[in-house]
């Protein structure tokens, strides 16, 4: 579903990418309370997003990369300044072992590398990981462990059920700031106060 998900962006009329939804308070499934998602990607075969706001518990980026063989065990405390302080975050629960990096579109990678909306591209390739442990890699970048999916129309109907308000995004929002703020800092971006908000709130 992630494929072909990211496949079709020809007519993005009525679609969500490069928006950011948010979890209304009556949100029933517990793995999505209180979560930001930025959407990927959005069309009639479903859509995929990251959630942006949820760090990955006992985990570092530089801690990361020695798993994954990017460094060597050692080679931490020579990171570059940026990379150490890429967060690590729960993506989602749909290939919750895989990474995801959403990042700055001043790094691209042919074939890899997804454009999506105001200047925020996805890489889910190692050779990303490489180039931000080099010193090589984009200004701006997150690493999410896995991602949140959605079957066909699925997504419109949580919508419409009020299970989301979905939001515009930027890059601020995506990647700046304590996670812990984000939520909160997504519904003042449409003028809503979290203590206002209402099982009856619409979506804009």
């Amino acid at each position: 579903m992630l494929r072909k998900a990211l496949s079709d962006k020809s007519d993005r009329a009525g679609y969500l990418d490069g928006q950011v939804l948010v979890a209304m308070p009556t949100m029933e499934d517990d793995r999505f309370a209180r979560t930001v998602i930025y959407v990927c990607a959005h069309s009639s075969e479903g859509a995929m997003g990251i959630v942006v706001n949820k760090p990955a518990p006992h985990i570092s980026f530089p801690d990361l990369l020695v798993q994954l063989d990017v460094i060597s065990s050692g080679e931490e405390i020579r990171l570059p300044e940026r990379a150490e302080a890429i967060q690590v975050l729960r993506g989602g629960p749909v290939e919750s072992g895989r990474g995801f990096v959403l990042h700055s579109a001043d790094f691209m990678i042919e074939d890899s590398t997804l454009p999506i909306d105001d200047g925020i591209c996805l890489t889910a390739t190692l050779d990303i990981l490489k180039a931000i442990a080099t010193g090589r890699g984009p200004e701006k970048a997150l690493l999410a462990l896995g991602y949140a999916g959605w079957a066909p129309g699925q997504l419109e109907t949580e919508i419409q059920a009020n299970g989301w308000l979905n939001v515009p995004a930027d890059r601020a929002l995506v990647f700046g700031g304590e996670p812990d703020t984000k939520y909160e800092r997504a519904l003042a971006k449409i003028g809503i106060d979290l203590a206002k908000l209402s099982t009856e709130a619409g979506h804009s």
